[in-house]
């Protein structure tokens, strides 16, 4: 039995999630169909420009993506305090970015005057619509909704494009994170798509890259901030250089071990984030190339999961061997 959204989303334990959405049947999302010559790459830009527009409007900050032939991961985390900051004005005109509104939404935005009893109802609706825009799952569906109409109608059909359900896991610490973020941002090179990063098309990591050779970072991704300290700004608490260093090491020795068979190792250079988390380099490449088969619920330390699993009344914590062996071990 699939397991409740609610009982899967916990804020108070981590704004992070990784998401996966695949495709109905294995149609093709993106790439080209070797049974029917049918290219469908045109779509992979349809998917990461809605992301990125996502990401404006969202309370919900992207950290990686990989838009993949048959599927899609997005690494999102959640600021419900940004959020909160937002006059109804705002949110009001974030709404209506994606979606029309109601009459009275619209009317307010507009800037004409409202009934009292309008401005009772135009209140709950914004404090329905302020949730929904720090929420995964309307995130999710504003991405993916109209993906699959557009896909539909070029392929002249109807139906169910994406299955059911999108597949989501809670990333409770920052060894979780960026092993995540990594494994996401590698799918092109394990796939045998790409030979490199920044050849990975359509991938956070290229994006990442392109921005970081102007001496700048991707105004459109959850910013690398440094190492944690007092008055920490938001974003993601390692440098981004030593980031772009491990995933360009770690792509390369996936892309190594797939042609040789052997086994080689990363420099000291790609090391400060593997020593600062205390990851064995063994421990590393594994998660970064078999994340999602090692691990099919929530991911961190078992310290993290224990409270993760407790806020949630859950009675049992899956999972918890694997992330005791890959991510408590060292």
């Amino acid at each position: 039995m699939a397991i409740p959204r609610k009982a899967i989303i916990s804020i108070e334990d981590t704004p992070y999630y990784h998401c996966i959405s695949r495709c109905v049947r294995r149609a093709y999302l993106c790439g080209k169909d070797d049974y029917t010559g049918q290219s469908y790459e045109h779509r992979r830009v349809w998917v990461e420009e809605r992301i990125l527009q996502l990401a404006k409007v969202f309370a919900i900050d992207i950290c990686a993506y990989a838009v993949m032939s048959n599927h899609l991961h997005v690494v999102l985390c959640v600021d419900i305090y940004e959020a909160n900051t937002w006059s109804k004005l705002d949110v009001a005109q974030r709404w209506h970015q994606l979606f029309k509104g109601t009459e009275i939404t619209q009317k307010f935005v507009n800037g004409s005057a409202l009934e009292e009893f309008e401005t009772v109802l135009l209140s709950q609706t914004i404090a329905k619509y302020r949730s929904r825009l720090s929420d995964i799952s309307w995130f999710m569906r504003a991405l993916n909704e109209p993906i699959a109409r557009k896909a539909n109608i070029e392929d002249k059909c109807s139906g169910r494009f994406w299955e059911g359900r999108f597949k989501s896991q809670a990333l409770l610490d920052e060894a979780a994170v960026l092993a995540c973020m990594a494994y996401v941002d590698l799918n092109p090179i394990r796939a045998k798509m790409a030979d490199t990063p920044e050849q990975s098309d359509f991938t956070s990591i290229q994006r990442r890259i392109k921005a970081a050779l102007k001496g700048d970072q991707s105004a459109n991704l959850l910013a690398f901030v440094g190492n944690e300290r007092l008055d920490m700004p938001k974003g993601l608490h390692f440098h981004l250089d030593d980031y772009l260093q491990l995933v360009d090491e770690t792509g390369r020795l996936i892309l190594h071990n797939k042609r040789n068979d052997k086994r080689g190792s990363i420099s000291e250079l790609a090391m400060p984030i593997l020593n600062r988390l205390n990851i064995p380099q063994k421990n590393w490449l594994k998660l970064t190339t078999e994340f999602t088969r090692l691990f099919k619920g929530s991911v961190g330390g078992l310290q993290e999961l224990d409270a993760y699993c407790a806020h949630l009344e859950r009675k049992r914590r899956q999972g918890a061997r694997n992330c005791h062996r890959w991510l408590d071990s060292a």
